[in-house]
């Protein structure tokens, strides 16, 4: 909003306005605060006719109007040039006037055209500008500096919204792609069974290693395992692996394959250890959360 004082009014662009195709500038003041205005230019180009043929009518007919009340010539001298210079209204030193007129000096000014088409374009003006204020294109740029800098703005905020559609969008991706892994290993967990529960229940122990930081982990949780086989089941697998090397022995097995015997074999041994196996290497995957980063 461009504006300065005049005789302790202000005179404001305060937007433009289209009106029949052309848009025009919306000056408020100068008259009383707030009060629309109109320049004698934009009467010139509603009108379609010459500034200089606008200029003369008023100034044959000065009587005619009340100056300050009517109408101000901001080219006078006195500081009212300087705000119309400085609004953009005086774009030549050479011009000798620049009038501005209150809505009763426009009504004023259209009386002297004496034709019918003045009348009728004064009724459409006084509807479409005087008296609709709140139909302005407010803070509408009014130079090539402002069309720029709004321009960028709206780029930079356009960018911004797309810049963060598009993080939604890679989060709710990286959420989905997720949630689907998950699922699958939530399904491999209860998809567990005791037919191919030794192969299956080893290669769960190495995700939930990995998940853990590392294969080195899985000795621990073997043991872990182990451990919570017998105590769920009140067995001791470590001389159950004992007592089942020594009769190996008696049956002439070899040392070598003796070396061989595991805690696992030993389980297969027996329908409830296998399922209790299961059961809890089940439990295990869930509380070491393996679904949040198991592939």
């Amino acid at each position: 909003m461009t504006s300065l004082a005049i005789a302790q009014r202000e005179i404001e662009i305060t937007g433009v306005q289209e009106f029949l195709g052309k848009e025009i500038p919306v000056i408020e003041g100068g008259f009383g605060e707030g009060e629309k205005v109109v320049l004698a230019k934009t009467i010139a180009e509603i009108h379609e006719v010459d500034l200089k043929r606008i200029n003369e009518l008023i100034n044959k007919n000065l009587d005619e109007f009340e100056e300050g009340i009517d109408i101000l010539n901001l080219k006078d001298g006195s500081d009212f040039e300087v705000v119309a210079t400085d609004l953009g209204f005086i774009t030549s030193n050479r011009q000798e006037y620049c009038y501005i007129l209150s809505e009763q000096g426009y009504f004023t000014l259209v009386s002297l055209m004496r034709t019918e088409k003045a009348k009728e374009l004064r009724k459409k003006f006084r509807r479409e500008y005087f008296a609709m204020r709140n139909q302005i294109k407010e803070n509408k740029p009014t130079c090539i500096e402002d069309v720029l800098i709004t321009s960028l703005q709206e780029m930079k905020m356009l960018k911004q919204q797309l810049n963060q559609i598009n993080n939604n969008a890679l989060r709710a991706n990286k959420l989905a792609v997720e949630a689907q892994e998950e699922v699958n290993s939530i399904k491999e967990v209860v998809s567990l069974d005791t037919t191919s529960w030794r192969s299956e229940t080893q290669t769960l122990i190495a995700k939930i290693a990995r998940n853990q930081g590392g294969f080195e982990h899985i000795n621990l949780l073997k043991s872990e395992s182990y451990e919570l086989l017998n105590k769920r089941f009140g067995v001791n697998l470590e001389i159950r692996l004992t007592n089942r090397r020594r009769r190996m022995a008696e049956e002439g097995v070899s040392k070598s394959k003796r070396d061989k015997l595991n805690y696992l074999d030993v389980i297969s041994e027996d329908k409830k250890l296998i399922e209790g196996y299961v059961a809890i290497v089940k439990d295990m995957a869930i509380k070491y959360g393996i679904s949040n980063k198991v592939n």
